[in-house]
């Protein structure tokens, strides 16, 4: 079985790493490390799930998949 793809990123902005699900709207986390943020996404998956079943709200099946490309420099 498939499971949701997470991005783990530094935000300069907000002084943290950052980690999202793209599949699942609006389900992010962050954290002082890229582990801290990975832990408290996969926190935020479970919750945002919970949810969406309670209320009787469609769960996407996991799509998104990450380009792959390299930055010149």
């Amino acid at each position: 079985m498939a499971d949701y793809h997470i991005n783990v990123f530094y935000s300069e902005e907000d002084g943290a790493y950052i980690a999202d699900i793209p599949d699942l709207k609006s389900c992010s986390a962050f954290g002082d490390t890229p582990e801290e943020a990975l832990r408290e996404v996969l926190v935020a998956k479970q919750a945002w799930l919970a949810a969406a079943k309670k209320h009787r709200k469609p769960i996407p099946p996991p799509r998104y998949r990450p380009a792959i490309y390299a930055v010149a420099g």
